[in-house]
């Protein structure tokens, strides 16, 4: 069935919107779960949150891109979990990994302010990426949108691990002096 058709029966409120995208993408929004979460009942929870999160939002909200507005929300929601469970144990992982490369060029912030400009950043690392080109943009959403290991992303683009991490550094290094051109952040 087409994004399009799965859209509509949301906003005919047809309860068989929810399994027409969980067969669609299930496993897409699974796999992105269990990247951030590394527990296949958590992810699936997750899924089951996406798809419960898109139904309520589906009316009003009309998703240009069904698959990219359902992997942001489960991604979302796997962080918040994942945040809620390293609150509880203080652990380690890929996850962790991630969120401590993108510190290099993104500052921490939990206040008001940041949230509030969160948005501007996310339409700001949206144009770096799409100036990118293509093997580096799938590079880097493989790793900070899908949360990949060094591993899977040398193995799925037939790198080697230095390479991909030679890569992610010099794009975090640009996306520094992108945000710095933006004024996002200071020099």
């Amino acid at each position: 069935m087409k994004d399009e058709e799965i859209i509509e029966l949301f906003f005919r409120r047809n309860e068989r919107a929810i399994r027409e995208t969980n067969a669609k993408y299930g496993k897409y929004c699974h796999s992105i779960a269990f990247h951030i979460l590394n527990n296949s009942a958590d992810a699936e929870e997750c899924v089951s949150d996406t798809l419960f999160r898109a139904w309520n939002s589906i009316p009003p909200t009309r998703p240009t891109v069904f698959q990219m507005y359902l992997g942001k929300i489960v991604r979302n929601i796997a962080f918040n979990k994942y945040e809620a469970l390293r609150a509880l144990k203080r652990g380690g992982g890929t996850v962790a990994e991630v969120l401590e490369e993108l510190e290099e060029c993104i500052p921490d912030g939990n206040d008001v302010e940041q949230t509030v400009i969160a948005k501007e950043l996310e339409q700001i690392i949206r144009a770096f990426v799409n100036k990118l080109p293509k093997r580096e943009a799938y590079v880097f959403a493989s790793r900070y949108f899908y949360t990949e290991s060094i591993d899977e992303i040398a193995k799925k683009y037939g790198m080697t691990k230095n390479n991909v991490n030679v890569m992610l550094s010099r794009m975090r290094k640009r996306l520094k002096d992108y945000l710095v051109k933006e004024e996002y952040i200071a020099s």
